[in-house]
């Protein structure tokens, strides 16, 4: 199916106990994050634990992080059923989360080269569905997926826009897990998101 269609839905990727852990660990991550800045443990430049997103445009003031290691670590664990899933084999790429709120619009975008066989994973919260276009076509109607906790969505993230309506929910916990296909030209130059290895943040690409 994924060679075809170019995404691929996976239920029960992880188990729903799995898949509530890592909600209520990233949720007290923030909370932790939130804490340690009010109280000015650390500055609003530390990105370590994670932070705000206030310039993005598509969904400013949302808590992200980069290459948390327990999610790192979760994308290692999901990499066999992603190779059984696109019939590909891949080098890890990198992870990314975020805390949604309410009103957040995830705009319709395709995604940079590290990102090129991407999952979101819905790890709880209120549901809130994601859109995509298997055309590759800019601008259509595409198709509406929703997501229970431990599910995931796979999909070659440079060809498909993919996009949410606004969030009328309250929270909802995303994690995205990136992979290079092993024969794409560069993929190898790009492993672990050209960082020395996984967990590593983001400033420490070559």
């Amino acid at each position: 199916m994924f060679k075809k269609n170019k995404y691929a839905i996976i239920r029960k990727a992880i188990d729903k106990d799995l898949a509530t852990f890592c909600m209520n660990y990233i949720l007290m991550k923030k909370q932790v994050y939130d804490t340690c800045l009010q109280d000015r443990y650390i500055s609003q430049f530390e990105t370590m634990l994670g932070y705000y997103e206030k310039d993005n445009e598509q969904i400013p003031n949302t808590f992200s992080f980069y290459s948390d290691i327990a999610m790192e670590t979760l994308m290692l664990k999901c990499q066999p059923i992603m190779e059984k899933t696109t019939g590909l084999s891949l080098y890890p790429a990198y992870t990314y989360g975020r805390v949604y709120k309410k009103g957040d619009i995830l705009k319709r975008h395709k995604d940079r080269f590290s990102c090129e066989i991407s999952t979101t994973m819905n790890l709880g919260g209120d549901k809130w569905a994601i859109y995509l276009e298997p055309s590759g076509a800019e601008g259509k109607k595409g198709i509406k997926v929703d997501l229970d906790p431990g599910d995931m969505l796979v999909y070659r993230g440079c060809e498909l826009e993919h996009w949410r309506e606004k969030f009328k929910g309250k929270c909802n916990v995303q994690v995205f897990l990136h992979y290079n296909n092993k024969k794409t030209r560069f993929a190898k130059e790009n492993i672990f998101d050209r960082r020395k290895h996984l967990g590593l943040p983001n400033w420490f690409k070559k």
